[in-house]
């Protein structure tokens, strides 16, 4: 069974966002507990990603929300070569946001530019189609560069406790093809 490595973005993700029903739900779900979540700064955030995936037993799925998948973006950019890189064997990145904007907040360091590296595993984007953090083109053309399968879900917001998900059935089903 692969470990599920959950992302949360800036501020973590809340009781009702579906990343933390899917971390009470499903028992090979884990947070990455990030030392700050208020002042990201990419090197400890990724530093901290690592240390995750390092220490973790067998194959991992990586559950990316907002500055999530920017931290798996990075991640991979900086990982190539290390043995335990293999170990990732998908990731779900949901709501990419936009790093790169003049208006990205700025105690948010070391995110941009955002790594277009391809992904060396299996990777979905879902992305909304009024997302205020990202317009759905530039998330079109990250999937794109990662060589990522992409999915616009419609008019949903961030994709967090405000879009009324829940547990977010859809996601879930690409979840598990990611795992099959």
């Amino acid at each position: 069974m692969h470990k599920l490595l959950i992302l949360p973005g800036l501020y973590n993700s809340d009781a009702g966002h579906w990343q933390s029903r899917w971390e009470a739900l499903l028992p090979n779900a884990c947070r990455v507990q990030q030392r700050d979540w208020n002042t990201p700064q990419q090197t400890d955030w990724t530093a901290t990603l690592d240390a995750a995936i390092h220490s973790s037993d067998g194959p991992v799925i990586l559950v990316a929300h907002s500055l999530g998948c920017a931290l798996t973006a990075w991640w991979v950019k900086t990982s190539r070569g290390q043995a335990h890189a293999s170990k990732v064997r998908g990731a779900l990145l949901v709501a990419p946001p936009d790093v790169e904007r003049a208006d990205f907040p700025d105690f948010v360091t070391g995110f941009a530019p955002m790594p277009r590296s391809e992904m060396p595993f299996r990777t979905i984007v879902a992305a909304s189609s009024d997302d205020p953090w990202c317009a759905l083109p530039k998330a079109q053309s990250w999937a794109q560069d990662w060589g990522a399968q992409f999915h616009d879900i419609g008019p949903r917001g961030h994709i967090n406790a405000e879009s009324g998900l829940g547990t977010w059935e859809q996601g879930r089903r690409w979840l598990d093809e990611l795992q099959s």
